[in-house]
């Protein structure tokens, strides 16, 4: 899609009227990304003209949202307030089939009654906002992680206490949703609350010792599926049995590698390649291992957009499991280099915590 076509686009999602030319739009716009994957060998235009329309489709649901809550009688939100994306959304890495993953934070308000009130309104728009998204074809988080969940739809403050106390015990959950927070991307909603709100909890997380242990521990968790004969290490039995598990034995791996790497660095960027690139840009990688790194994470990112496929339903949903057929011979070598490449990547990280934390 050109530039032109695409800004054509999104103009058209900004002006939709209801939830189902939403819904229209996004299954024609499948349609066409999933039919461009099976002729374009570079993925990081289409991954990046695709998150743009999820973006546009998300914030036009949240608008309309608005509107449905207002015709509920609630008016207008009581106080300024902003939407998140996590997960790949927040990375800006969603496939043809997205789920939900999001936060919502909102002002502060000191008199009991109208705080109550204001509880009430964002209770019933998060509410709106996910079954509006429901509709247009992005399930729930499966985790919960999502803003009808009064856990993940908060005014400031209240977010405030809730991290510091993520801080104060590391559990491995409260590690995890440290980790989910670290990908956190403003969608919707005032610039100044959501600086405020990243800006509480970025650059503390890797200065507490418990909690980079921790965070490294996870990190390494899903490991490289490569053999140490260079043999892929497929699905064995089962319905995906010669499956590769792309997502979490490929894509995660560096995911997690370069997140707690820009962390450590204080990078903002919340993207794999923009984390890559930041880390290039201040010298922790050198311009060989940037490149090289790069390299392996879009071969992933094009696999693991492949491995998108239609359930029964005729909806598109993401296993994460590259089937046989889609492992060829023009494919096995790029990607056995790429897996080899993140591999090494790992084991650098784990003798670096051997050092720092004595083993694991």
């Amino acid at each position: 899609m050109s530039r032109i076509d695409l800004a054509r686009r999104l103009l058209e999602i900004k002006g939709a009227g209801t939830l189902q030319d939403l819904r229209t739009i996004r299954e024609e716009e499948q349609e066409r990304v999933g039919a461009l994957l099976q002729t374009e060998s570079w993925v990081v235009p289409v991954v990046e003209e695709l998150n743009a329309l999820h973006d546009a489709l998300i914030r036009r649901a949240i608008t309309l949202a608005e509107q449905d809550t207002a015709r509920m009688g609630l008016a207008a939100p009581p106080v300024p307030y902003a939407y998140f994306l996590f997960g790949s959304g927040g990375r800006g890495e969603q496939t043809l089939a997205s789920d939900q993953d999001s936060g919502l934070v909102y002002g502060d308000i000191e008199d009991p009654a109208e705080a109550e009130l204001a509880a009430a309104y964002f209770g019933a728009l998060g509410s709106r906002i996910v079954a509006s998204l429901m509709e247009v074809g992005y399930p729930p988080c499966e985790g919960n992680v999502i803003v009808s969940n009064p856990e993940w739809c908060l005014p400031i403050t209240a977010w405030e206490k809730k991290v510091d106390r993520w801080f104060a015990e590391p559990s491995w959950e409260n590690v995890r949703y440290l980790l989910i927070l670290a990908d956190a991307r403003h969608l919707a909603g005032d610039d100044e609350l959501a600086r405020r709100w990243k800006g509480r909890y970025v650059g503390d997380m890797m200065s507490h010792a418990d909690i980079a242990r921790r965070m490294l521990e996870n990190t390494l968790r899903h490991k490289v599926l490569i053999g140490v004969f260079g043999q892929l290490l497929v699905e064995a039995y089962g319905e995906n049995a010669g499956s590769l598990d792309i997502k979490y034995g490929a894509y995660i791996p560096m995911v997690n590698l370069f997140r707690l790497l820009a962390m450590r660095a204080d990078i903002a960027a919340t993207s794999t390649l923009g984390r890559i690139e930041a880390l290039r840009e201040i010298g922790i990688l050198s311009e060989e291992k940037a490149e090289e790194a790069a390299w392996a994470f879009e071969v992933f990112l094009r696999l693991r957009m492949l491995s998108s496929n239609r359930d029964d339903m005729g909806e598109w949903a993401g296993s994460g499991k590259l089937k046989p057929a889609l492992l060829g011979k023009e494919e096995k070598a790029p990607l056995k280099k790429a897996l080899r490449i993140g591999q090494r990547l790992q084991r650098q990280l784990e003798k670096e915590m051997q050092r720092r934390f004595g083993g694991r």
